[in-house]
């Protein structure tokens, strides 16, 4: 029976990098392995197949000997490797070195579960990205705004300069964790790693931790930011600001701020993307013969022109090119669609009814039989005005 690609196993291509054929492991193994498919036979045996491309692929000996040989290359006698020139471990132990990270590196459960930080094991730990939600009007949406926010936040303490330790004071190495900042556990065939219960994480002891933050680096202190929010946005436009958020532990990067947008609803204009949308209510008698409006515009542009043909019907929808909302990430505009309601007076004087009366005749919509006092359209229309 032919064996199968080992690049194939892994979902990955002949000349992938070392971080993609371990990145697509992780991902297989996860998927395929016995503990997430108890009983199943089938995916306990793609499990080992995997994990033994794996073991062939990670390593550039054996990866150049298969893609030389092939298959061969690990066959007894073929003039290959051979499997006793370094051969095949258990799979199981496999998994426990790319999950655990190798080396003490810090595997796939340790990023999931926060077994790590961006700040290392140094003591110092990156600080957390905090969000902030801004409400704008549509106009300061099309056209751009500069906002003062006010928000509390984490920030690096003075007295120690962010490094927990009271001036003049000396660190020591956590004798638990070796300055590590973190334990290892096992958990059956799984290595857990998690903060020194002595250090809390840090990796060190103070001598005397900081009078003010008491050791952490950082204080909660009310915290103003100059917000510039760029034309286009939507709502649920989000705008980062790097290193605005929360101070980190003992002198680790600070966090970002996220704000959020939320522009408030309109009362003429409905937005959908970068185009506008409004109604407008027309005269019948210029719907009927025809002319222009004055239409209002959202940005500076001021009122629009628009040109109303004759016998434009009610609900007519008519595009003012241009005068939409700006695009976000280009010089583009969207347009402004306007829908006309052909406006019916609902009282006439005694000559207006005398010329409309007139005009139906013209037109031919009153009979003979639609003589004052009868019941055709010329009373139904007397009616209507009433």
């Amino acid at each position: 029976m032919a064996q199968e690609d080992y690049y194939e196993l892994l979902g990955v291509s002949r000349d992938a990098s070392a971080a993609d054929i371990k990145k697509a492991y992780r991902k297989q193994a996860v998927k395929y392995h016995p503990d997430k498919n108890p009983g199943n036979k089938e995916a306990e045996e793609t499990f080992k197949k995997i994990s033994h491309a794996y073991e062939v692929l990670k390593d550039s000996e054996k990866r150049a000997a298969y893609d030389r040989y092939g298959h061969a290359a690990f066959e007894h006698g073929s003039g290959g490797m051979g499997a006793g020139a370094g051969g095949f471990h258990d799979p199981f132990d496999l998994f426990r070195e790319v999950f655990s990270g190798g080396s003490g590196s810090g595997g796939i459960f340790e990023e999931f579960f926060g077994g790590g930080s961006r700040g290392g094991n140094s003591g110092a730990q990156a600080g957390a990205d905090l969000r902030y939600d801004m409400e704008i009007s549509l106009l300061e949406a099309a056209e751009g705004i500069e906002k003062e926010i006010h928000y509390r936040r984490a920030a690096s303490c003075e007295h120690c300069t962010g490094s927990g330790a009271e001036p003049g004071s000396k660190k020591t190495t956590c004798s638990t964790c070796n300055g590590a900042g973190q334990v290892v556990s096992s958990r059956g065939f799984f290595s857990v790693r998690q903060p020194c219960p002595t250090c809390h994480g840090s990796g060190t002891h103070f001598e005397k931790p900081c009078s003010s933050c008491r050791g952490e680096g950082r204080l909660l202190q009310q915290h103003k930011l100059t917000v510039r929010v760029p034309p286009g946005v939507d709502h649920g436009s989000k705008l980062r600001s790097a290193g605005n958020g929360e101070a980190g532990v003992q002198g680790g990067p600070a966090g970002d701020l996220y704000i959020v947008i939320h522009v408030k609803d309109h009362d003429f204009f409905e937005r959908h993307g970068d185009d506008l949308y409004c109604s407008v209510s027309i005269k019948f008698t210029l719907a009927s013969l025809g002319g222009t409006i004055e239409v209002p515009t959202l940005t500076g542009k001021g009122k629009a022109t628009l040109k109303i043909p004759p016998g434009t019907q009610s609900g007519t929808t008519f595009r003012l090119q241009g005068y939409g909302m700006p695009h976000l990430k280009s010089l583009k505009e969207g347009n402004q669609f306007v829908q006309v309601t052909v406006e019916v007076p609902k009282k006439l004087n005694g000559e207006q009814r005398e010329k409309l009366e007139a005009f139906a005749m013209a037109c031919g919509d009153v009979q003979a039989e639609d003589t004052e006092g009868g019941s055709g359209f010329f009373q139904k229309l007397k009616k209507t005005f009433e």
